[in-house]
């Protein structure tokens, strides 16, 4: 027969590692709840202000009303006043507004090689009014390219599509709904539900992300020529990601290594826009020969 002290300890230490287990269990689950309540602001940094910076000349801002009542923001970017020449529909990520300083960076040097260039706001961005979500934004990402064809009536044969980081995943879901004469995406995730489950590994990502940005089930059919561009040193989307997603892509593709990392490669990597303009005028869409913008 044991002596009761013994008995009393063990009895203890059982009842001790019940609510240790007990409070993992709740850590966890309080982890899961927050992960689920944040997606939102995780996935889209919706409350970046507008900001003031605005394109050089030629510039329009057009605003139509949603079907819900919020306001669609596009960005029409003239090569010049012609805009005889290609466009490119730009999607931008998920940091940053339409005016913040690297998208117009990446609009201005567009320009310079000869495209008139497009630029959709997502719902919910600097204060447009309502709330981001992968369907949502993918059809503000279609409503800017149907701009173009039916408004404008630019013919698909003089439309690339170009999209950077979360941007490129709504130019592989719109590439794979409508004709294009190319599609370029920089800094490309595969999903992200492999960017959340890379960043926690430990938790469900698949069973619960509710956006999950699959350009990997969608890649299959865009039938446009396709460059990537994606940063070795990428500290957000992994080069092994833009890689895989490349493998899964259909031939015509060219996958490019750039400097910068994911953010700064548009002002860091001197050939970033020799990249672009050599596989455009591979396309047809631009002559040898940059032209400079606001003639």
């Amino acid at each position: 027969m044991q002596p009761p002290s013994r008995k009393f300890g063990r009895g203890a230490a059982r009842q001790v590692v019940v609510a240790v287990i007990a409070l993992i269990a709740l850590g966890y689950l309080g982890a899961i709840g927050y992960l689920v309540a944040s997606e939102t602001s995780i996935v889209f940094r919706a409350d970046v202000p507008f900001g003031a910076l605005r394109p050089s000349a030629p510039f329009e801002q057009i605003e139509r009303r949603r079907a819900d009542g919020t306001t669609q923001i596009t960005w029409v970017m003239r090569h010049d006043a012609a805009a005889a020449g290609p466009w490119v529909v730009f999607f931008h990520g998920n940091g940053a507004p339409i005016s913040s300083r690297l998208n117009i960076l990446h609009y201005e040097r567009l320009r310079q090689l000869g495209l008139n260039v497009i630029a959709p706001e997502y719902r919910g961005y600097a204060g447009t009014g309502g709330i981001p979500t992968e369907a949502g934004v993918e059809r503000d990402g279609r409503t800017a390219y149907d701009y173009l064809v039916q408004t404008l009536h630019v013919p698909p044969s003089r439309i690339a599509i170009f999209g950077w980081s979360l941007g490129s995943a709504v130019a592989v879901d719109v590439a794979s709904h409508v004709p294009a004469a190319a599609v370029i995406l920089e800094g490309a995730p595969s999903s992200l539900v492999d960017i959340g489950q890379i960043r926690y590994p430990f938790i469900p990502v698949r069973w619960l992300m509710r956006n999950p940005f699959d350009s990997m089930a969608k890649i299959g059919s865009v039938h446009a020529p396709l460059l990537f561009l994606h940063s070795p040193d990428d500290a957000v989307v992994p080069i092994s990601e833009g890689r895989r997603l490349f493998a899964a892509a259909p031939d015509p593709k060219q996958f490019v290594e750039i400097r910068g990392g994911h953010v700064y490669a548009v002002e860091r990597d001197p050939r970033f826009f020799d990249y672009v303009h050599r596989f455009l005028v591979a396309q047809r869409l631009l002559p040898v020969q940059p032209t400079a913008a606001g003639q």
